[in-house]
């Protein structure tokens, strides 16, 4: 190989050396941190840049994307001297490349550290049940803690979780044993809610049953008492009535001393009737009897002041009992006045016109 060939060959690797040292490409998201003997010169942003070859130097490649980092489960003391594990994840991103390049050397690490720091301070002030139930609030301090300390860094710590907070063992069986005294005490107010409860509509559905049984039987005993009322007060319409018209009839046929004897002969057979009445006799002052009988009958006046309403004999007896208590009240009252009137014939002859004369008495039948 001659000289000039491997002079050109020296010369082309230079060239590419010079021209991958001028021309720099920075992915997206990304910033470059460019040195000039050592000292900061300049930000690369993405895409082609070009620097001087052998003079710049890019230091550092900046990720400017969101980050997550879990740190591993640190030792913390509660208010009530327990010592839970607690792990965290941070969610931070970097906004200024030169402050995250040359205000700390390692900004993971701080932010790690300060991390343990301020989660121990916040979690110092909290019992254990307190900080079992207020991760928000543990969360939003913490936060609010590193991204007032990382900003000088040039990052910006965007969200903090907890992933657990595991309490010791010993504590782990105590809450549990507390949980299940809380759950059986639960249970056991509910069982006797419900135990009250049951009794209390039991006794309530005893009491309306005896309010309705008592209500039934109330309603039943006066539906009962009008049924009798209105019964009684329809048979006494009906023998007043009856009444009414019978005395009508027997006045209306104006009887003789003839037909009242012959209906007196008529009943002389009942008084035989009877399981008993084999033998029944006639005294021998029956002819004196019946004469006596037909002279008191025979001063009957013609008109004596019997029914003043005529009846109407195929008339239907009506069921209004409120129109016709008044009627029947009166008809019953006169029919009385006038049977007491016939019974003492004497009290009122003055009233009534004479009476026609006396039908000679009855000879009895020979037997």
């Amino acid at each position: 190989m001659s000289a000039a060939l491997i002079v050109l060959v020296l010369l082309a690797v230079l060239a590419i050396v010079v021209v991958s040292m001028t021309v720099k490409i920075v992915p997206q998201a990304r910033s470059g941190i460019v040195e000039r003997f050592g000292k900061y010169r300049t930000t690369l942003s993405a895409g082609l840049n070009i620097v001087m070859p052998f003079i710049d130097k890019v230091r550092y490649v900046i990720d400017l994307r969101e980050q997550v980092v879990s740190f591993p489960p640190q030792p913390v003391i509660t208010e009530d001297n327990l010592v839970v594990s607690i792990d965290t994840v941070i969610y931070f991103q970097v906004t200024d490349p030169v402050a995250a390049t040359y205000e700390i050397a390692n900004y993971i690490q701080a932010i790690e550290q300060l991390t343990m720091t301020t989660l121990r301070n916040i979690t110092g002030g909290m019992t254990l049940e307190h900080a079992l139930t207020s991760r928000d609030q543990i969360n939003s301090g913490l936060r609010g803690e590193l991204d007032s300390a990382t900003g000088k860094w040039g990052i910006r710590v965007n969200r903090v979780e907890l992933k657990g907070i595991d309490p010791p063992p010993s504590i782990i069986d105590a809450m549990e044993q507390q949980m299940r005294a809380e759950r059986n005490k639960r249970a056991a107010i509910l069982t006797a809610e419900g135990e009250r409860q049951s009794a209390i509509l039991t006794a309530e559905g005893q009491k309306q049953s005896a309010i309705l049984t008592a209500e039934g039987e109330r309603q039943a005993q006066i539906l009962t008492a009008q049924a009798d009322r209105q019964a009684q007060i329809l048979r006494a319409q009906g023998e007043a009535q009856a009444i009414q018209t019978v005395f009508q009839a027997i006045h209306d046929g104006n009887p003789d001393q003839k037909l009242l004897s012959y209906q007196y002969l008529q009943m002389l057979p009942k008084i035989a009737e009877g399981d008993n009445a084999t033998t029944w006799i006639i005294p021998a002052e029956l002819t004196k009897a019946l004469g006596t009988l037909g002279g008191t009958i025979g001063s009957i006046p013609m008109d004596g002041g019997g029914s003043k309403t005529r009846v109407d004999y195929d008339s239907e007896i009506e069921d209004d009992v409120a129109e016709q208590d008044a009627a029947t009240t009166e008809a019953v009252q006169e029919a009385l006045d006038a049977a007491k009137a016939a019974e003492n014939p004497a009290t009122s002859a003055a009233d009534v016109p004479p009476a026609p004369p006396a039908a000679p008495p009855v000879a009895p039948p020979q037997g």
